[in-house]
């Protein structure tokens, strides 16, 4: 069942679209740093684009449904590359513009950047740490509290 903070005023819930964009926007910062995990193994423009789009929709650049495009081009990015760690990272990419669609997509964002971390052997510690230092103030209390995690 999907957590009712995340579902936009719009849409029923009580997430306003400033938050909705503050989320797209860390969650893209997520997956932007664990991009180059990604380049290692392809030249495959398709992840960068996601951010890109991400990025415009958050500044109303871009519809949903153009989102949602390029949702669909970073996973299947992600499903052609052999390396865990690059289709973790192609994935973030994919959650982070999704959430443009459903905001609760940078949660998935954030753990496959974690995930791309982890099998490239690197901190996950560390990246979780840089991901909580990027979060929004407006936005910080309902992401860590998604988390599982301690404001």
């Amino acid at each position: 069942m999907r957590d009712r903070r995340f579902i936009a005023i719009h849409r029923g819930g009580s997430l306003s679209s400033a938050e909705h964009r503050d989320l797209v926007a860390w969650a893209s910062d997520c997956a932007e740093h664990v991009l180059p995990l990604f380049y290692e193994h392809r030249s495959d423009d398709r992840p960068y684009h996601a951010i890109e789009s991400a990025r415009a929709w958050a500044k109303g650049q871009i519809s949903v449904g153009d989102a949602r495009k390029a949702a669909f081009g970073a996973h299947d990015a992600a499903r052609n590359v052999r390396s865990k760690s690059a289709s973790a990272a192609a994935r973030a990419t994919g959650h982070a513009v999704a959430t443009a669609h459903m905001a609760d997509h940078c949660l998935q964002a954030a753990t496959y950047a974690l995930k791309a971390v982890q099998e490239a052997g690197s901190s996950i510690e560390a990246e979780r740490a840089w991901q909580i230092e990027r979060l929004p103030d407006d936005v910080r209390e309902l992401v860590l509290s998604a988390l599982g995690l301690s404001a």
